[in-house]
Parts: structure tokens; sequence; C-alpha cells
């Protein structure tokens, strides 16, 4: 590896570990670019090819992970959970937990309080999807 991809990996790494810690908080582009010492746009292209995904994303999905975790361990209401983990609307929140979990965030609290595991998507496409055999 190369000095000055090393240098970057810190540098994408510094930004990251920002946002593990302040994920709560509000975070942009120019904030994480600066503590990584690059321009907005070197920052977002070299954070994607670092981790496989852009800042926002990696955010959203730490946000909700946090979420994740909250539903299950506490009886806090879904919308003080939206606004404590960073979101500024409960719609945004929802839509974006759906699109990570696959569920609503209600829906995955009852199903996590019932004790019921979830199938994977891709098993219960493949298991429906029509065969020649049957």
């Amino acid at each position: 590896m190369s000095r000055a991809v090393e240098v970057s990996n810190r540098a994408m790494l510094r930004a990251r570990d920002a946002m593990d810690r302040s994920y709560a908080e509000p975070l942009d582009v120019p904030a994480l670019a600066r503590i990584a010492h690059a321009s907005e746009a070197h920052f977002i292209r070299t954070f994607r090819a670092t981790f496989g995904e852009t800042p926002h994303r990696y955010l959203q999905r730490r946000r909700v992970e946090r979420a994740m975790y909250l539903l299950v361990q506490t009886d806090r209401p879904v919308t003080e959970i939206c606004y404590a983990i960073g979101f500024g609307s409960l719609g945004t929140f929802s839509r974006t937990f759906r699109d990570i979990v696959g569920e609503s965030p209600s829906a995955y609290r009852r199903r996590k309080a019932a004790g019921v595991a979830a199938v994977p998507s891709c098993f219960v496409k493949a298991w429906m999807r029509p065969s020649a055999a049957r």
C-alpha cells in the first residue's frame, strides 16, 4: 500500500469515526470533508471507494442500527426514537428504516417482541419462484 493511500484511508477513518460518535447530531458533507482534510467531492468519492457506500448512506445505516436496538430494548415511542437518533422527520425515518431493514419500525418492534425470526427475502423469493420440478 502506498503512503498516499494509507494517508487517505486514515482520513476516511477519521470521518467515519466522527459519524459513529456523533450519529445523532446534524452532520453534513462539508463538516465531514473538513475532518478528512479533503474537498467535498473528493471526500464523497474517496469515502465510497474506501467503504463501499456514500457518507450519507453510511450515516443513515448507523442511525437505523441504533434505532433497531432502541426499538427492541426500550418502550420509547417510534417518533421519540426517530428524533433521538438524528432524523428530522418521522416519514424520512420510516422510509429509510423500511429500505434498510425491509419492514416498518413498528412491525420490526412487534416481530422482535413476539420472538419471530424473519425469513431472508432472498430465501422467500427463491422458495416462491415456480420451478419446473414441481
